[in-house]
């Protein structure tokens, strides 16, 4: 049931007003009622119009387009002011550490699921492709010439910048994020001088916040164009002729987001069903535009009105869209032991779990967006070298149809993150996330005076008085300001 919700400015969050029960808004009001009615439209279109749905992508590019060129700048603000925001660098470090060893448990969990599936299943068996006789798209071939210019450890080479502007405008994910931490622990080790730096950094992330409310207005459209884009250009054809492995994708995802993160809700004590029917609209917006990054802020937002501080949501979400793309290492393992069984390759235990070992390396950085995960695959079949590469052109076709199950998939791993590592944190309120949950009113979130925070461990030191009755003020490093009496 969605209710009307109040918004605390300090916060940045909102919540019902107290002391009240949720309002029942009237249907045609609702996001994710638009978004459906956008994807149904599309699917129509692009089923009954094939040429006229591909005609219709500049509306799904459009709007994907208007989220990504705030999607770096908001990463940089919430990752600033989530470590500006903790009582120290080591509280910092420790929900650092804490969500990593988290997103390494659950994406190899991820990798492992898969490859047990496709040795179960085995769909690939009988295909016998022939790989030279292979017709590679130019298409196909761009994403396997960037795969082939990867390896193992491209990732770290990734990470760090070249240029802070550049990072920003590529909209690489990875490398904004670092600059961000490092950005974020500058100012807790300025301290009191940085002050105004926090302060600016927190309410221009209010105003991009602000911005992506306007853009989403637009996501019912940007839905509907994608989806008739997909259907009218690949045609529901090419879903069903390789229909069994979508439909072993699908359930594998399924199964791994009830079970295994459905078993990780119940260890903190919360229903991961109650959930996904909270997170109903952005998962609807991420099926219609196949990209997780759509989302990402406004999962920010409700993990804080669930009762995650925000020290950890805007650490561990943002760091989550590359480190913890579940969705995407199911595919990853599920295509790649899918292309060496249609192509009678024969991998041995040994092979196949070094596969998984370099899987956990490529599969970071992965952006949530569609193509990132077939590239991926093309420098991990590179990388292992068992693998005829030209073999993925047997699984190009459905890609598209996948990449929304991975997005999906994503989504539902890093939100279920953010609420692990707070639990871990022992900072989670359980009981404001319970309420949430359920639909229950809830107070608007108490603020925290960021200025106070920020100087809360920078040493305040008295002013030493100088001859002539100057002080030198020596609270914060670098050139000492004088004072006369």
């Amino acid at each position: 049931m969605s209710q009307v919700t109040t918004t605390d400015p300090a916060a940045g969050t909102s919540g019902p007003p107290p002391d009240e029960a949720p309002a029942r808004r009237p249907w045609y009001t609702l996001l994710y009622v638009w978004v459906l009615v956008g994807i149904v439209a599309g699917v129509v279109v692009g089923a009954a119009w094939p040429h006229t749905g591909e005609q219709l992508r500049p509306l799904g590019d459009t709007f994907v387009n208007a989220i990504k060129m705030i999607i770096t700048p908001i990463i940089f603000v919430t990752v600033v002011t989530g470590i500006a925001g903790v009582d120290s660098l080591r509280g910092a470090g420790r929900i650092g550490w804490k969500s990593l060893v988290y997103f390494e448990a659950l994406t190899t969990i991820a990798l492992i699921l898969g490859l047990v599936v496709m040795n179960v299943l085995r769909p690939g068996d009988g295909v016998h492709a022939d790989v030279g006789s292979m017709k590679v798209s130019e298409a196909a071939q761009g994403y396997i010439d960037k795969g082939e210019a990867q390896s193992w450890w491209h990732f770290l080479t990734d990470l760090v910048p070249s240029s802070v502007v550049g990072a920003f405008a590529d909209g690489d994910v990875l490398k904004v994020l670092f600059f961000a931490v490092l950005f974020g622990i500058a100012i807790k080790l300025v301290g009191r001088p940085a002050q105004g730096i926090a302060i600016g950094v927190e309410r221009t992330g209010r105003v991009l916040f602000a911005v992506l409310r306007i853009v989403m207005y637009a996501a019912p459209v940007g839905a509907f164009g994608a989806m008739a884009f997909t259907v009218g250009k690949y045609g529901l054809d090419t879903l069903t002729s390789l229909g069994k492995l979508v439909a072993i994708f699908y359930g594998t995802s399924l199964f791994f987001v009830l079970v295994v993160l459905g078993l990780v809700m119940a260890a903190i004590r919360l229903n991961i069903l109650h959930l996904l029917r909270y997170m109903k609209d952005e998962l609807l917006i991420v099926l219609g535009t196949s990209s997780s990054e759509t989302v990402l802020p406004r999962v920010i937002t409700k993990m804080e009105n669930l009762g995650v501080p925000r020290q950890v949501a805007g650490l561990t979400v943002p760091s989550g869209y590359s480190f913890n793309l579940d969705g995407t290492c199911i595919y990853l393992t599920l295509a790649a032991l899918y292309v060496a069984q249609a192509t009678d390759t024969p991998l041995s235990m040994g092979q196949q779990l070094s596969l998984v070992a370099v899987l956990l390396l490529t599969s970071k950085g992965a952006a949530g967006v569609t193509g990132s995960g077939f590239i991926v695959l093309a420098a991990t079949l590179s990388t292992v070298g068992h693998v005829p590469v030209a073999g993925i052109m047997l699984v190009f076709g459905i890609d598209k149809f996948m990449s929304e199950c991975r997005a999906l998939t994503n989504v539902c791993g890093n939100s279920v993150a953010s609420l692990v590592v707070a639990s871990w944190e022992g900072v989670l309120d359980r009981d404001r996330a319970r309420k949430v949950l359920a639909g229950e009113p809830v107070e608007p979130l108490a603020s925290r005076d960021l200025v106070d925070v920020i100087t809360a461990t920078a040493p305040i030191e008295e002013p030493a008085v100088a001859a002539g009755g100057v002080s030198i003020d020596k609270r914060a490093p670098g050139a000492p300001v004088a004072t006369a009496h």
